[in-house]
Parts: structure tokens; sequence; C-alpha cells
């Protein structure tokens, strides 16, 4: 509602802001509420680019994204946020962009994970998924311990998908129901969708509702393609913003769209077995 300058200088104005922005999360409440959001943050380079500032730069601006995009998510009622964190088609970018990309997302899941933080505050459970070999091993006890620390909290759930494609994600299922039937753990007959579907990673998640990708690409880019479609109300929201500018407002207006359209629904569906 107010720039960041004048929420800074002026208590007052953060105050004001903060009363507003509680009112809007409140009516988002009233409604229905999605439990699992998925994000890929794209625009991070482009953010930079056009405000003259490094690429790291940018990238930190796309972390302070994620954290307050997170928080609306929590206090409205999300049961589950699923972030893009890394590609494996990523690991195709410079040495210096995969190394700044790395550390970064190390230092904000430990920051997520500290105690008095994010995941403590709002009871949540970091998830690392993704081809965990692909990951290099100066990061593995990191990421290791933001799982550990984590491990408690069972209301909320942030799957971090690193690194991950869905080709990948569906690969792995298919040769974990192979490697069961190899051990005589499942029977050839009994393979079917359901058990392919249980070898999916994020699982434990609530169905995917909403799948949100910023900065004007309207492409998916080989991201949880099996579970868009594993649940037929999924909505796919493209919005040209980029994601270091994606804040309290604009993630706030998704939800009350979405809201209002599966009030709708509901409502039609009503009509239509009341009629029958």
């Amino acid at each position: 509602m107010f720039p960041k300058f004048f929420t800074n200088q002026f208590p007052l104005v953060m105050y004001l802001n903060g009363l507003i922005e509680d009112g809007i999360i409140n009516i988002v409440k009233t409604g229905p509420v999605p439990q699992h959001i998925a994000l890929v943050m794209d625009g991070n380079r482009r953010y930079a680019k056009v405000n003259g500032i490094q690429l790291k730069s940018g990238h930190d601006a796309g972390a302070y994204a994620l954290v307050e995009v997170l928080g609306c998510c929590y206090r409205v009622g999300v049961k589950a946020v699923t972030i893009y964190a890394f590609s494996i088609e990523n690991f195709n970018r410079s040495q210096a962009e995969i190394n700044t990309l790395l550390e970064l997302l190390k230092q904000k899941l430990l920051y997520l994970s500290d105690t008095g933080h994010y995941a403590e505050r709002y009871n949540v459970r970091i998830n690392i998924v993704g081809n965990k070999d692909m990951i290099p091993n100066e990061f593995r006890s990191a990421l290791d311990k933001v799982e550990e620390l984590t491990r408690h909290h069972t209301k909320r759930t942030l799957n971090v998908c690193f690194p991950f494609t869905s080709r990948d994600d569906i690969t792995s299922s298919i040769a974990n129901v192979a490697n069961r039937v190899l051990s005589e753990e499942l029977a050839v007959a009994d393979i079917n969708l359901q058990q392919v579907s249980n070898s999916v990673i994020d699982r434990t998640s609530p169905p995917l509702d909403i799948l949100i990708r910023t900065s004007g690409h309207t492409r998916l880019s080989d991201f949880l393609t099996w579970q868009l479609s594993q649940n037929p109300t999924s909505t796919v929201v493209f919005t040209n913003t980029l994601w270091p500018n994606f804040k309290f407002w604009q993630m706030m207006w998704i939800l009350l769209t979405w809201s209002y359209y599966q009030a709708i629904n509901a409502s039609e569906i009503r009509i239509m077995t009341t009629d029958n």
C-alpha cells in the first residue's frame, strides 16, 4: 500500500500499513483458501538489468520477496508452498552464477530454519526435494541441517525443489517402482497410477491448487507437470511482475481471485445437485 521508504521512516505509516494488510488477510481467510501453492520465481536477472544493479543483488532482492510471500501464504492458512529454487537446467549457467545461487539458497534456508524465524513462527517443515545426488558436497551438510532443524514442525511444509525437473522426478518415480518389482516387494500386476503417484516427490503435501509464474513467461519450464495433472482443478497463473517486485499485494490479489472463482464453482455445483 505504502512505499517502503515511508514504512521504514515513519512508524505510524508502518502501523497503518500493517493494519490494512491484516484486514486483507482476514478477508481472504473468510473464503476458500488454497492448501498448496507452487512458485516459479522468475525475473531476478531481468530485475537486475532493468535497475542497473549486479546480478547478485537481483537474486538477493528475489530472496527477500520470497520471505515476504511465504509470510503471506502462511498467514492466510496455506498448508504447503513448493518453490522452484533450482532447476537441473540451471547447471548450464555460468559457474559464477551457479555459485551465487547455491550460496544464497543456503543462507536463506538457514535463516528461515533458524530459531525465532519463519519455520518456528509458522510451524513449517522445510523439505529439500529433487535429485540430491547432484548437489555439491559442500552444500549437502547445510541442507541436511535445515531439514533436521525443522523436522519436528508438522503444521505446514515448504518444499524446496533443488535441483529439480519434472522429467527427472517422473523418471526417478518409475525407477523406484521398478526396483520394488525387482526386490519382489511389488508384483508387476499391481503396478498402477497410484503406485507411481506414491513415488513422486512431495507426495505428503495436499494436491496442488495454484501454480504461479512471474516475469511474463507463459511456460512451465518442466516444473510440477505431474502434480498439475493429478488435480483437475489446479490453476496456473502467469503474471508480468518480475519476481523481486512480487510482494504482498500481488499475492493477495491472486488469492482473492482464486477464492472468488472457487466460491462461484461451489455455488454452481450446489445448484446443479439441487436441480437433480
